[in-house]
């Protein structure tokens, strides 16, 4: 029989996580340049609905039937074969199996489109297509499956709450990559064309990300109130870090900054949210906003065109994030944790577990994605011409604008 207040809360969640990928395209169009608006906002659409499909036809399945202890899954479940509107969420039999799958979809949505703010204006949208589909099938599931389907790295004893490696420390990784390979944009913009879009959009990626990382409880307890209020907190403390740090060094306390600062707290207590105590949820959020904001410093002085900072904010972030879990985990809050965090008297197995991991998987995105651009450009030409990028992506590929120009 299902548990009807945790298969409401986990319906909840899954809507939110779902409005977080709009609430991503309002984010980075307000980011780009009038002419280029439509042109990153329909990267976050597409993903929207075609990882839907590949989700239904295989992802699922690839992700969590079988191959326990291994890489990837199995198809077994191709289609969502054998699951009935009365199939239980076995994970801890309180929920329909659809709402699992349905909630995980959403986090299999949101993740490439993350990774599309970094070649924003330079990349075509065949190829983006292409990118999108082999990048899921080939590091999303597969990482899906050894984290949260009981595959190797699960049962090597890593641990990520809600999408450290798996979302934020892969998409970074090869965000920075894609940047290395499309190389810097041939037209300069004069910079964010709607700081109230960026604005809108920071504030539905907060509020989806109650669902995405408290829904990643799977139900109502103790860890799910936890993982909500460690968000809010971390959140909060990297906003007003950043805010302080752009004050001090650039001599005005700025908008874009305060939000930018939010979003690397968000991503960045993703991994620890229900494995920690609410105070180390505000030193998470005090470090990332330090070390997000030197290392968007350190890409500009080293002139990475990453145009809207996905490695600074969101590789970086989830990466410190599961760092800092090794650090801070404790059983105290979460019995899933088996050996506490290195600052709560655990050993030093645990925080290395973690660190190698998370390096080991940034590498493997790094190349993999640079290799697969590569590839694909074999296909169909990766990058646009400068003539399309003087015209602007909306009309030139898509023949549409978002605005009447001037």
């Amino acid at each position: 029989m299902f548990d009807t207040g945790s298969t409401g809360f986990m319906l909840v969640a899954s809507s939110l996580v779902m409005l977080m990928t709009p609430g991503l395209a309002f984010f980075y169009g307000g980011l780009v340049g009038r002419k280029n608006v439509l042109g990153i906002m329909i990267q976050s659409f597409v993903s929207l609905v075609w990882t839907t499909v590949l989700w239904f036809a295989f992802g699922y399945s690839l992700c969590f039937s079988g191959g326990e202890g291994g890489i990837i899954g199995n198809l077994n479940m191709a289609f969502l074969s054998g699951t009935t509107l009365n199939s239980i969420f076995t994970g801890n039999n309180q929920i329909p199996l659809y709402v699992f799958v349905a909630y995980q979809m959403m986090f299999a949505i949101i993740t490439p489109a993350l990774i599309t703010g970094a070649f924003t204006n330079r990349v075509r949208f065949p190829a983006y297509f292409l990118f999108l589909t082999f990048w899921l099938v080939l590091v999303y599931f597969p990482l899906v499956h050894m984290i949260w389907g009981g595959g190797l790295l699960a049962q090597w004893g890593v641990l990520d709450f809600a999408g450290g490696i798996v979302v934020h420390a892969s998409a970074g990784m090869a965000a920075l990559a894609s940047v290395f390979y499309v190389g810097k944009r041939n037209v300069a913009e004069r910079g964010p064309h709607s700081i109230p879009l960026v604005a809108l959009g920071t504030g539905l990626l907060w509020f989806g990300w109650y669902g995405f990382n408290a829904g990643s409880e799977l139900k109502v307890d103790t860890i799910t109130v936890t993982a909500f209020i460690n968000t809010d907190v971390a959140a909060s403390f990297a906003g007003v870090t950043w805010l302080f740090l752009a004050w001090i060094l650039e001599k005005k306390p700025k908008f874009i900054g305060l939000l930018t600062g939010s979003v690397a707290g968000l991503a960045t207590i993703t991994p620890a949210a229900g494995f920690i105590t609410v105070g180390n949820a505000a030193i998470i959020g005090i470090v990332a906003g330090i070390v997000c904001y030197f290392a968007v410093a350190l890409k500009n002085k080293l002139k990475w065109d990453d145009a809207l900072d996905v490695w600074g904010v969101h590789g970086v972030g989830g990466t410190i994030g599961i760092i800092m879990l090794g650090l801070f985990a404790t059983r105290a809050v979460n019995p899933m944790v088996q050996v506490d965090g290195l600052f709560i008297g655990g050993s030093a197995e645990f925080f290395l577990k973690q660190l190698i991991s998370v390096v080991a998987v940034g590498v493997y995105c790094f190349l993999f994605t640079y290799i697969m651009l590569k590839v694909i450009n074999y296909i169909t030409p990766v990058k646009v011409t400068q003539a399309e990028e003087e015209a602007g992506l909306d009309s030139s590929l898509h023949g549409e604008i978002a605005y009447e120009q001037d």
